[in-house]
Parts: C-alpha cells; structure tokens; sequence
C-alpha cells in the first residue's frame, strides 16, 4: 500500500531514526519506537502493539487534516485497500482518519524489491522467472477484483518478502487525484507508464497491465524495455517505439507483447492474462476464486514469513536438496501466499537440481490448451516431501497450550508429534503465529499448512476447510479455587463469576437457569488472578484454555469445575480434498493415545491445576 513507500528502498527494514520533538509517542494501540521515513502524505513511524506485533504507522501530514473531502475520499479508498487479499499486499492493521492525528498502520513487510534483487544478482530465468510471472498477475487480479487501479506498478512495488512477493503502493495515485492536491502532473514512474497515462488520458486498469508487462520485460532482461537516460527519451519511447523483447522466453514474450499495446483496449485485462498465463481458455468476466487459488498456489514455494518460527535449524538444507515437482498450471486448494522469493533464491544458489522431473513451461503450454495437470496422492505429503517443511498456525498468548518465543505448550507439542508423523525432517516444522487472522483464512490463503489451535470442529465453516482428528475433545467449563468445593452447576447460584469481552459460557449458564453476579476483567489473565485472590469465585471458557491460565499462578490450588456445559472437538485443520493426509494425521493421533503420550502432555503442561482430562481417544472424523 502507499503507506509502505517508505520501506522500499532497502533489503529490510531501513534505519530506524529516533522520535523528533513534536512526534506522538503513540497512535491507536501502537507505540511508537522511531521514524522509518517520510513522504509527501506524512511520516511513517515502527509502532509497536501491546502484544509485540510491529506495524508501519503512517500519521498524515497536518495539511490533509482540514480538507474532509480528502478524508472521505481517503477512507473509501482505505476500504478498497482492506478488501484485496491479504496474500498479495500489506494488510491494514488500524486506522482513524476521523481523529486529530489521522494515521494508518499496515503490516510491515521486511524484504527486498524485485528491483534490487535483479540488480544485485541479474534477472530472472525459467522457473523463477514463471512464478513471478503468474504470483504478480495473480495479485494484479486481486487488486482489480477491489476496484483499484494501482496506476504505479513497478519492479520497485513488488517486495519480495520471506514468505513470498507483496505488491505494495497501489491506488496512490487516484488518491491523490481525488484529493484535489495533485491535478496537473502525471502520477508514475516513466519507464513503466503507459502512453495514456503520459497523454493525459482516463487511466485505469489497462494502465497497471502495461506496466505489469514492462516489469516482467525488466526482470527478465535486467532492463526496464522503455528506459533511456532522460526523462523525456523515455517519454518518447513508450509513446512511438515498441519494446525489445528478445530476451524474453517465447511464451511469455507473446503475453507480454500484448500487454504494451499502445492502445488500451488491445491489451488483455489482469483476469484475462492471469488465465493465459495459468494456460487456461481465455473465458469472459473476473477471473474465479478458484483461479485466483490456483495461480497463488502455483507461485507457492517454501516459505519463511513474518511471524513464523523456526522448530529447530537446519530446515534450509533440507529443503533446498529437493526441487518443487510442480506443473506451473497445477491444481490449487485454496488461496496461498506467494513464494517466489524462495524460487527465486533456490535457482540462484543452484539448489534447484535436474534430477526432478522438469516443469512445464510458459513456451510449451500454448493459452488455448488446457495442460494436462499431475494428481498427486497428497498435495501435503507432496509438499512436505519436495521442502521439507511444515507450516503449522497457532495462537500466541495461551500459557500451557502456546505461548512464548519459541512458542511451547501442549498444542505445540501436539504439532511436533504430527509433524513427525508426516514425515517432517528434523528441523522441518514451521511455527506460524496467526494472530488476529481467521483461521479458516490462513488456510484457505496458503497460509499455513495445518493448523492447531483449539480450533472446534463444530464452529467452523465446513465449506472451507477440512479435519483431521480430534486431538482433543475440551468443553466450557469453569476454572475455580479447589478449596471451594464447586463442582456442580447449581453451586454457582450467586457466585461471583468473572466474565471477559465475548466470552460466552456465562450465557450458557444463566440459560439453565443459575443466576450469578457479573465480575468484568479486561482479559483472561486479570480473571485467572481475581479467582486466585478470591475477588472472584470462578471465571469461564474452555477448560483447556482456562486450565492454562490458571498454571501461571503459583501458591493457591486451582481446579476445573468438571460441568462440562458443551463439547468442543479441537481438530487439525487443513485444506479440502487431501484424505490421504488426513488420514495420515488421524493415525499419530490415534498412537499418541494408544501410547499414552497425548495424557502425558497434558499432565506436563497442565498437571498444576486439577483437571480430569479426557483420556480415552475420540470418535476421529471420516477423511
């Protein structure tokens, strides 16, 4: 996004400069730690929340501040920004445009640009050079899909992240437009504007897939196909002259030779060319979700983002040992953070071997032909076998099942076991920490691989992911002193019970008709402690999730009620259509419970709080 302008000249993120007199301390729930950069619209600033998670804070210059045409404006384009998908842009974190400070705070992507890449080690061939090819169309796509013209795509705008490239900076230039600061100046950069946009005509999406094509023409070539040594040459050229495309492969030279058409209704639009690229018939209207998937999936490699963990070293050698065996046209489950970062660096350091059977490439697969497409036994265990990784989401913040970095926990352990049983070298498992993203999400966006995090069968959306387990069957329940000998629903008859923002066991016991007294807390911790000192006499949840909690207090006897008001089946959550791995899945689960290790994981995590715990396996879903 615009906001991200600043962090895109270095490999990471820039110097952090220290706060200036005059700078706020803190915006929203992000302090501020120092000044990353400053543009025409404001500065950006490295926040902090509360919880750890950074974030590019962007506080609008004084003089946006007064006009609310520009704020409207403004805001409606922030909401276009925060319906493309998070796989292919940096996510809106927070913002208030209506306050005195009006800021945005968007994730903050650490990587270098496609430019610099290209220009440190030369450009992009074959495997590498397709999997830009269709994760920048496919994200082209996706930004389209939210009615934004991104009107500045270049090289420069496309970060390669550790968990696979972000186009970034889009929809500046309509915001500026509409703002009424900037009217008579073209918006962009020469070497990838198209003529309308030097033309001073209507400029849109036919723009972006002009300067989607210069780019591809650049990292392919190392040479932007417009570029000249003024200004004004360069003008002249994308106007009167055609682009030099020799260097490029013969099928994708053609694409993107109809995508520097001179004339805009001649060039493909983005759903079109993400089609042609993936091999698909040409088709009319906005490209599906299922295309959408399929083209981040078949940028997907291995992937080591923000926010994930390392189980232990090493997993770099054994991943780079083994080439990805995958058709560039192949089937995707859902939609996927692109990688081809790591393709990228694996072609590079000559990790990528011929001994794999070779891809399909864009010269081969004519757009008319729909390519014949590999069916593998498991899509997972496939991944896993060409990588050798596992990317597994979890929940920070919940002491005894996940918390801490490294993160440990019973849910963590749990993870490890599967990974083993899927065959995850040493040094192979992912930690991914999700934070505030849907978990449905995460997997069906290439996120993560699995995820374990006390995730109820029962609660999910079945239409969009799939489960293997139970690993554990939790109920909502209530944790209190052992000392207080409640045990029963009816001896919580006007008790005290402390209660968190959307916590919803206290509905369900006032539903059968126990009346208690409402004790608030701000968060689960504040309520573990008022039971502890007796300012409350119980507080409610899952009794995993509770039980965790309550062994962080040392000193008093804590204990789970045992009322089991509901059944909530914790599953491993993956994507649809890969029984071979669920089914995979569902036998560690079953020997970890065969073999007593399930209990004892629970004892060593949790065994400090009373707890009967369901020991008995339980009725695995049908995969």
């Amino acid at each position: 996004m615009f906001w991200q302008s600043a962090l895109n000249e270095g490999s990471a993120v820039p110097e952090i400069r220290p706060l200036r007199p005059g700078d706020p301390p803190r915006l929203g729930e992000y302090s501020l730690k120092g000044r990353l950069g400053e543009g025409g619209q404001g500065v950006v600033y490295l926040g902090e929340s509360d919880g750890g998670e950074r974030a590019a804070v962007k506080l609008l210059h004084v003089r946006f501040t007064g006009q609310e045409h520009a704020r409207s404006r403004f805001a409606r384009e922030l909401a276009a920004a925060r319906r493309v998908a998070p796989f292919c842009t940096a996510r809106v974190l927070d913002a208030d445009l209506d306050g005195e400070t009006p800021y945005i705070a968007s994730e903050l992507i650490e990587g270098p640009s496609l430019r610099e890449v290209v220009e440190r080690d030369g450009p992009l061939s074959g495997e590498a050079l397709e999997r830009l090819a269709v994760g920048t169309a496919t994200a082209l796509a996706a930004i389209h899909h939210a009615g934004i013209a991104h009107r500045d795509f270049k090289p420069d705008n496309v970060l390669l992240a550790g968990d696979g490239p972000r186009v970034v900076d889009f929809g500046i230039a309509k915001i500026i437009d509409e703002s009424g600061t900037i009217t008579t100046r073209a918006v962009g950069t020469p070497a990838y504007m198209a003529p309308e946009q030097i033309a001073g005509e209507r400029v849109g999406f036919p723009a972006d897939v002009f300067a989607w094509g210069s780019t591809i023409a650049f990292t392919a070539t190392g040479k932007a196909p417009f570029g000249s040594e003024t200004i004004v040459a360069t003008l002249n050229r994308v106007i009167n002259h055609e682009a030099d495309l020799s260097g490029l492969p013969e099928g994708l030279r053609e694409i993107v030779a109809a995508c520097l058409s001179k004339e805009q209704r001649l060039r493909p639009a983005s759903d079109a060319l993400l089609r042609r690229l993936l091999g698909h018939p040409p088709g009319e209207g906005e490209a599906s979700q299922e295309e959408l998937a399929e083209g981040a999936q078949n940028a997907t490699v291995d992937l080591t983002g923000p926010g994930e963990r390392a189980g232990t070293a090493g997993a770099a050698g054994a991943a780079g040992t083994r080439r990805r065996r995958t058709v560039i046209t192949g089937v995707a489950g859902g939609l996927a953070v692109l990688g081809v970062a790591g393709a990228f660096l694996a072609a590079r350091s000559g990790l990528l071997t011929a001994e794999a059977t070779p891809t399909r490439t864009l010269a081969q697969t004519p757009p008319q032909q729909t390519p014949v497409r590999a069916t593998p036994s498991s899509r997972l265990l496939d991944r896993i076998r060409t990588t050798g990784t596992l990317r597994v989401g979890y929940r920070d913040g919940l002491p005894g099942i996940s918390l801490g970095d490294p993160p440990r926990g019973f849910e963590i352990d749990v993870a490890g076991r599967v990974a083993t049983g899927l065959g995850v070298p040493d040094g192979g498992l992912r930690l991914v920490r999700l934070g505030s993203m849907p978990r449905e999400d995460a997997i069906e966006k290439g996120r993560v691989d699995l995820v374990i995090s006390n995730f109820s069968i029962e609660n999910a959306d079945p239409g969009r992911v799939a489960f293997a387990g139970p690993y554990y069957v939790a109920h909502r329940d209530v944790l209190v002193r052992a000392s207080s000998k409640i045990d029963k629903l009816g001896e919580l008859r006007g008790r005290r019970i402390c209660l968190t923002r959307g916590q919803t066991t206290g509905s369900l016991i006032r539903e059968r008709g126990v009346a208690f007294v409402d004790v608030r807390a701000d968060d689960p911790v504040q309520c573990a402690s008022q039971v502890a000192d007796g300012s409350a006499d119980a507080m409610t949840g899952d009794d995993l999730l509770i039980a965790g909690f309550g062994t962080r207090l040392h000193g008093i006897r804590l204990q789970i009620a045992g009322l089991r008001l509901t059944t909530e089946r914790y599953g491993v959550a993956m994507r649809r259509g890969d029984p071979v791995a669920c089914r995979r899945i569902n036998e560690v689960i079953t020997a970890m419970y065969a073999d007593e290790s399930m209990e004892r994981l629970l004892r060593k995590h949790l065994g400090r709080v009373g707890f009967r715990f369901e020991t008995a396996r339980p009725r695995l879903e049908t995969c």
